[in-house]
């Protein structure tokens, strides 16, 4: 029962587990790096970040300048977050002159990006939680 008084439809009612799902599935996990992939989940999470990768899902590549008048922000922060996305090989960058170029890393990213853009909104079509 939940404090409300309500019942819980999401736990089980009884533990008990199987044991062989769970066996085969702590060893595939304990041989996965997965610290790299939290990553780049936690710099996709920000809102900002995640706004620069999809501009980049849509053009290929974009100067700071661009990039900082698209998420309407300044240089300084700007840089800081697209410096941030290249360190964690999100993006990738170049320079041309006096400008700073910057790219999606592959189109594993591509993918990663468009795929949670898709599935974010699918939620939200479905009556899923709105968070701002």
């Amino acid at each position: 029962m939940s404090k409300s008084g309500k019942p819980l439809h999401d736990t089980c009612e009884i533990f008990c587990y199987d044991e062989d799902k769970v066996n085969r599935v702590s060893s595939i996990l304990e041989q996965e790096a997965l610290a790299p992939v939290a990553n780049i989940f936690k710099a996709l999470s920000d809102q900002t970040r995640l706004k620069i990768a999809y501009a980049l899902v849509q053009e290929d590549e974009l100067c700071v300048c661009d990039v900082a008048n698209i998420i309407n922000a300044t240089m300084a922060t700007t840089s800081h977050h697209l410096r941030h996305l290249r360190n964690l090989g999100i993006a990738k960058s170049r320079k041309d002159g006096k400008l700073v170029f910057y790219s999606l890393d592959d189109e594993h990213v591509k993918m990663l990006v468009t795929t949670a853009v898709i599935h974010g909104k699918e939620v939200a079509n479905r009556g899923g939680e709105k968070i701002k």
